[in-house]
């Protein structure tokens, strides 16, 4: 590790091209204060603005929860309509919300991911879990509802059916179910989640960096398009990522036969 700093129960470690952030709160089943999930917000902003970093993988402290949604014994957690007056304006975790990180995410789910623990998993670009990891809205079974994306984010990511069986009971999702309905990329045991993280992380930083963030510019803006318009949509970047040095290096090295060295330019 070359940094490493903890701001409000958040971890952040900078491993080469990779960053680690950890909720480290195991206390509460890594639930969230409004300070850690403004910690939170300032670890995206660490990640979007270093050159070095290529991705991210968020993950939990122990083996019970990735995050167990809000901290309901905080002073600041909001109720009833004072809710909306204070919303997280990036989202659960400065994420759910936040539109300006085209650096991939990948979240390590280590056991539960609930409320706004399930919209940060949602929101991270792909999704690794334990065996025992279970996801879920609890919201409802308490008179909340999933406020920061995560009725929207869950019923455009998995069969609408599905995802209504979990909005309107608050009912949970184990991995393996998880995986089958197409929310979760991969599901081992938990004592090798973080090998799997790592080897998706890997995968990611063997590509050329200009054309992951354009790709995801791309993949995530087109939802919002029609299929006929997305289909044609090629924005700055990724023109840019197809006339960069890199676009020219990673032909040049299949070419000869060899592995790309990106530059990011």
């Amino acid at each position: 590790m070359t940094e490493a700093t903890t701001d409000a129960g958040i971890r952040y470690e900078k491993d080469g091209a990779v960053a680690r952030v950890t909720i480290d709160r195991p206390e509460v089943r890594n639930a969230l204060t409004r300070a850690a999930h403004e910690a939170l917000e300032r670890a995206w902003d660490r990640v979007r603005d270093d050159p070095e970093i290529r991705v991210a993988i968020l993950t939990g402290t122990g083996t019970r929860a990735f995050c167990a949604g809000a901290d309901m014994k905080d002073a600041q957690e909001a109720s009833g309509i004072e809710y909306l007056a204070r919303a997280l304006p990036l989202g659960a975790g400065g994420l759910s919300l936040r539109r300006d990180l085209l650096k991939p995410v990948i979240a390590a789910v280590n056991g539960f991911a609930l409320g706004g623990g399930f919209e940060l998993a949602l929101a991270c670009d792909l999704i690794v879990a334990a065996e025992h990891a279970e996801f879920g809205f609890p919201e409802p079974r308490v008179g909340r509802m999933a406020m920061d994306g995560g009725i929207a984010m869950l019923a455009r990511q998995i069969p609408l059916k599905v995802a209504m069986g979990l909005l309107l009971t608050g009912r949970r999702i184990g991995a393996q179910a998880a995986l089958a309905a197409g929310l979760v990329n991969e599901v081992v045991p938990g004592p090798a989640l973080g090998a799997a993280a790592d080897r998706w992380a890997a995968d990611v930083v063997a590509c050329a960096p200009l054309s992951v963030e354009a790709t995801k510019q791309v993949a995530l803006g087109a939802l919002d398009l029609p299929a006929s318009v997305a289909a044609r949509w090629f924005p700055r970047r990724m023109l840019d990522a197809i006339a960069s040095a890199d676009g020219d290096e990673g032909v040049r090295a299949f070419r000869e036969k060899r592995a790309p060295r990106w530059t990011g330019r």
